[in-house]
């Protein structure tokens, strides 16, 4: 579970520890086996939470457990080796900036845009012929052991 990747043994890289994090903002909590002190327990391994206190070294984040029939807010303090952005509103935001852009595009024209996302849409009718397409039989194979 936190055995690391082939060839990204060893210490943990620079960059992990000058990425910014600010209360409100959403991580996945992934523990990086490289630092041992401050890894969170393996239930949390790869939960998504919210920030909601940033330390000098580590972070609170908030994430939900499921426990019987009802889930609970559990407040985890975790190292920010272990902790990194989560991508799961990417493309939330990117839809927010495109239909923006689309909205003014479309007030300078000065014409209406329609912008919910649709469901798949069934697939478009077709005619099958079976002039050159026979039709093959298919049937069951024995069962046998090669033994």
């Amino acid at each position: 579970m936190f055995a690391k990747q082939f060839r990204k043994h060893g210490q943990v890289q620079l960059s992990r520890y000058l990425r910014p994090f600010h209360s409100g903002d959403i991580v996945d909590i992934v523990a990086d086996s490289g630092e041992q002190k401050g890894m969170p327990h393996k239930y949390y391994q790869g939960r998504t939470g919210v920030v909601y206190s940033v330390f000098p070294r580590a972070v609170g984040v908030i994430v939900h457990k499921t426990v019987g029939n009802r889930k609970i807010e559990k407040r985890v303090s975790v190292r920010v080796e272990h902790v990194r952005h989560s991508k799961c509103r990417d493309n939330f935001v990117n839809r927010v900036k495109a239909n923006a852009a689309a909205k003014h595009a479309a007030k300078e024209k000065g014409e209406h845009v329609f912008l919910k996302r649709q469901p798949a849409q069934p697939r478009a009718e077709h005619t099958i012929t079976v002039g050159e397409n026979k039709p093959v039989t298919l049937a069951p194979q024995p069962y046998d052991t090669y033994i």
